[in-house]
């Protein structure tokens, strides 16, 4: 039987409870990134943050809960890169500067896949990947995709490119000769993916 959990003292709980949240997650992100869900340990969190583990707790109610909690931020910072107005080349391009500018974010999507963790795999995260298929739906009926495109494999395809070169910046490397996250390459990849995504919507000009 496991032994109850303490609730933290009234003085640790009155030290800026938003800010103390705040250093937990953002520990959390950083431990979850290089060690996946699985490899991950509260204490090590615990110990990012400069926290009491029982915080973590109390904040968050245990791994799964903080896993969730980011789950969930990420799915609000991305729905950011993508208003409706933008065209998809620009959406796609702010998906691949997140991925740089927020290397942890895209490991940690990484590592979901690569452990097989279905710790986030809800009804919530489902909607919005649906909502984001049905978006691709209704720009391919405006026109900027071709008619026989399906949204569903156009949007992992575009996903996957975003992610390259925070996933595979070896790879990057090796095909391209420069480093994923310079200035150089990222300015190339970028106004390549322009162009392939003018093509995916049937112009065969894509200056």
């Amino acid at each position: 039987m496991s032994a109850a959990r303490r609730s933290p003292r009234s003085e640790e709980r009155k030290r800026d409870p938003e800010r103390t949240r705040e250093r937990i997650l953002e520990a959390a992100l950083v431990e979850f990134g290089e060690h996946g869900y699985a490899g991950s340990r509260i204490s090590a969190i615990a110990s990012r943050a400069g926290v009491n583990q029982q915080l973590i707790s109390y904040y968050f109610n245990g791994k799964e809960g903080l896993y969730r909690e980011l789950s969930a931020r990420w799915q609000v910072m991305s729905a950011a890169l993508n208003q409706p107005d933008m065209p998809i080349y620009e959406v796609v391009g702010n998906f691949l500067q997140a991925s740089v500018d927020h290397r942890q974010w895209a490991r940690l999507l990484a590592w979901q896949g690569l452990s097989g963790n279905d710790s986030d795999d809800d009804a919530e995260t489902g909607a919005y990947f649906h909502a984001i298929v049905e978006d691709l739906r209704r720009r391919q009926l405006n026109g900027e995709l071709a008619e026989d495109l399906d949204p569903g494999y156009v949007l992992l395809m575009l996903f996957a490119a975003a992610f390259a070169p925070t996933a595979i910046p070896q790879i990057v490397r090796r095909i391209t000769g420069k480093p994923a996250d310079s200035p150089e390459f990222l300015s190339a990849y970028a106004e390549q993916l322009r162009r392939i995504v003018a093509y995916l919507a049937g112009d065969s000009k894509a200056d």
